[in-house]
C-alpha cells in the first residue's frame, strides 16, 4: 500500500516538474523572440549610424576640394561668381 502512495506522489511531483519546465521553455522562447527583434532594431540603427559616419568622413576628406567649396558657396550660402546672373522662377 505504501508503494502505491509513493508512486502517486512521485507521479504528481514529476507532473509538476514537467509543467514547470514547459512553462519555463515557453517563457524563454518569448524572451528569445523579443531579444531577436531588439537585436534587429539595434543592427538597423548601427547600419544607419555607420552610413552617416561614412558620409561625414567623405565630407571631411573632400572639404578642401574646390568643387565642394563651390557647391557649398552656391547652394548653402547663395553666392555667385562675378558676372553670373541668377533668375528666380516666381510662377509657383
Amino acid at each position: 500500500m505504501k508503494f502505491r502512495r509513493a508512486s502517486l506522489i512521485t507521479k504528481i511531483v514529476i507532473l509538476a516538474i514537467i509543467l514547470y519546465a514547459g512553462i519555463s521553455l515557453v517563457s524563454l522562447k518569448v524572451q528569445i523572440s523579443d531579444a531577436r527583434v531588439k537585436r534587429d532594431e539595434l543592427q538597423s540603427e548601427v547600419d544607419s549610424v555607420l552610413q552617416t559616419n561614412t558620409e561625414l568622413q567623405y565630407a571631411i576628406n573632400h572639404s578642401t576640394d574646390p568643387e565642394t567649396i563651390e557647391d557649398i558657396a552656391r547652394n548653402k550660402l547663395g553666392l555667385v561668381k562675378p558676372g553670373e546672373k541668377i533668375f528666380y522662377d516666381v510662377s509657383n
